[in-house]
């Protein structure tokens, strides 16, 4: 594909977190990928060389800080230095999963508050604007003093579903937190909602309390933002098959789904669980109930739009 920039000034790379994506993105914009190696001392110790000059340019990293977290995280942040070290004009940060999210205030006593400590080194380290999608939550964009562009990932799940036809359809949040997406998505497909009223005792642990909202004989689509050990989603599911729910779909941007996730959600009443292709998928989970759509025609418009000084702000359409 020809670059659609002769001047070459935008540049994209990425390293080891998601490089199909990365190219899907890079091949949406119309550039080839940056040239840079990742590789590691004997020790462990990350090392990253640049390979070709990015001297004055606006460059654009593709990194999402899922599993193995830490190493991904050091990734960008010595890519971030690379970057600023070799004279680039922005370096603009494109992290379709940010991980340490989830620990975004202090629930408890002595706790830390883990997405504004990766906001503050990703701002330290020398990171001009941050796009990324889906935070777990939104006022995560308030721990950044640099611009913060936060993408959506509702309208691309809706098109889905839109496009299955599903009849007499109900919305379902599995949490109190998740309306406003649940909402988001209902006035996407025209239909109501209902909410999981749930209690977390401890992380990964839930136990379903009550449904509010009717879902006698209707096809329900469970949302979420993160599926990670899948209890949530599962629970949530096989209690509303219990109370009437005719069939139940699921569907979330992040796919973490760690630990025994795959086996949940294979012996669990989801008929099919949708994500997206934020974060990298191993075979071994791309089981049958799985459907993944891309992010990379959304990310790639939203890097176009911010290069071109364009309004990004019709893509949370």
């Amino acid at each position: 594909m020809p670059n659609r920039y002769s001047d070459s000034n935008l540049k994209i790379f990425t390293l080891n977190s998601n490089p199909a994506l990365a190219k899907e993105i890079a091949d949406v914009v119309g550039v080839d990928l940056g040239k840079c190696s990742v590789t590691r001392f004997s020790d462990g110790e990350i090392q990253i060389n640049i390979e070709e000059s990015i001297r004055g340019s606006d460059v654009y990293v593709i990194q999402s800080t899922s599993g193995p977290v830490n190493e991904h995280l050091m990734e960008l942040l010595i890519m971030i230095d690379a970057l600023k070290r070799a004279s680039a004009k922005t370096i603009n940060i494109v992290i379709p999963y940010y991980g340490y999210a989830r620990q975004d205030r202090k629930a408890r006593a002595r706790e830390p508050i883990t997405a504004k400590l990766v906001a503050n080194l990703l701002e330290t380290a020398g990171s001009t604007r941050v796009i990324t999608l889906d935070l777990h939550a939104p006022q995560i964009q308030g721990f950044f003093d640099i611009p913060i562009d936060h993408l959506m990932g509702v309208p691309i799940l809706g098109e889905y579903f839109l496009g299955k036809k599903l009849e007499d359809i109900v919305i379902v949040s599995p949490d109190h937190g998740g309306v406003t997406r649940t909402r988001k998505l209902a006035d996407k497909l025209k239909a109501p909602i209902a909410i999981i009223d749930k209690r977390r005792p401890k992380p990964n642990v839930v136990e379903v309390m009550n449904i509010v909202g009717n879902i006698e004989g209707k096809t329900a689509i469970l949302i979420d933002d993160i599926i990670d050990t899948a209890g949530t989603i599962t629970l949530a599911a096989n209690a509303l098959v219990e109370n009437g729910a005719k069939e139940v779909y699921a569907c979330c941007t992040h796919p973490v789904l760690s630990g025994p996730a795959i086996d949940r959600i294979q012996n669990s009443k989801i008929k099919e669980l949708v994500v997206t292709n934020s974060i990298l998928l191993p075979e071994e989970k791309r089981i049958d109930k799985l459907v993944e759509l891309s992010v990379a025609p959304l990310i790639g418009e939203a890097i176009i739009r911010v290069h071109e000084r364009q309004s990004v702000s019709l893509l949370f359409d």
